[in-house]
């Protein structure tokens, strides 16, 4: 059985070479991180698995790859990059690695939160540019934090912010156990008590657009808006209204709808907004956990050999 990663940075490259065991199937690594989808069949060539990191595997691309049976994908985010079903349809499976950085995004959340009840980016921008600004902060012990979505990266921004004093709601589009010290509601209740909203949805087809233009306007006045989950989950144009009338007090955003982010885009321009590049899952123990699960996903199909 052959397999290619086929969209490895230096750092997850070498981490697929030093964390591969002896009685791992192979994995030839690509070290060129940007890979258009139309070059993929050559890189791909007569393997049977692929790891892929975020590069775009088109269907009409992916049936250039007579060989291709397997896609591991490096994250949940499958559905931004393939369509899973077209796919599965060409007898290609894609399987997805869960819970690798939990805790490295949930902290990366919890980071943004008070960052942006600080304004901590907006002083910073201002000091470098030799301007002396203080603003009021928001003091967060004691507030309520709402969860959309509740899985494990939920889970740990619950437990940090339980552990800070704060008040824990919580919703999810399927029924779950309430652990201790955190309420589920409904989405609209979650919404208009929250101090500060934390979105943990999956994108999918009911996920995309769901904090809509009218959930938006539900929002407790001045919320802080924390997005560390998918762009698409939240209606950008509705987001951006929001922040400029007051509605939504900060957002503290990793993802957006279009990555990376253009120059000049209006989430830039905005000083009640504190940004990072999609990096809330980096972190050496978070990448540790992700290549360790590629090398699982890869050994069991070679022992499944399917």
């Amino acid at each position: 059985m052959r397999a290619v990663f086929v969209d490895a940075n230096p750092t997850l490259g070498d981490l697929a070479e030093r964390l591969r065991q002896p009685s791992d199937p192979a994995v030839t690594v690509n070290h060129q991180p940007d890979v258009k989808p139309a070059e993929l069949p050559g890189v791909i060539g007569d393997a049977e698995v692929i790891w892929v990191d975020h590069t775009a595997l088109p269907t009409d691309i992916a049936r250039q790859c007579k060989a291709l049976k397997h896609v591991v994908f490096l994250g949940t985010g499958a559905r931004s990059y393939m369509n899973i079903e077209e796919l599965a349809g060409l007898g290609i499976q894609v399987h997805l690695i869960k819970g690798y950085g939990d805790t490295a995004v949930a902290e990366c959340a919890f980071a943004l939160m008070w960052a942006s009840s600080k304004g901590f980016a907006f002083m910073d921008r201002g000091m470098r540019a030799g301007n002396w600004l203080r603003m009021d902060g928001k003091q967060l012990t004691g507030k309520t934090v709402g969860l959309v979505g509740y899985g494990g990266i939920a889970a740990e921004m619950a437990r940090l912010c339980l552990g800070a004093g704060m008040k824990v709601l919580a919703w999810n589009r399927s029924k779950k156990d309430a652990p201790a010290g955190v309420d589920f509601v409904d989405i609209d209740t979650l919404l208009s008590k929250s101090d500060v909203v934390s979105v943990h949805l999956l994108l999918n087809d009911e996920t995309r657009g769901f904090l809509s233009k009218d959930r938006i306007a539900k929002l407790k006045k001045g919320a802080i808006l924390v997005n560390t989950a998918r762009g698409a989950v939240v209606d950008e144009a509705a987001m951006v209204a929001a922040l400029k009338s007051g509605q939504i007090g900060h957002a503290g955003l990793d993802v957006f709808d279009i990555e990376p982010m253009p120059a000049g885009h209006v989430l830039t321009t905005l000083d009640n907004v504190t940004l990072s590049a999609h990096s809330a899952f980096r972190t050496p123990e978070a990448s540790d956990n992700l290549i360790n699960a590629a090398h699982a996903h890869t050994r069991r199909i070679a022992k499944e050999g399917k």
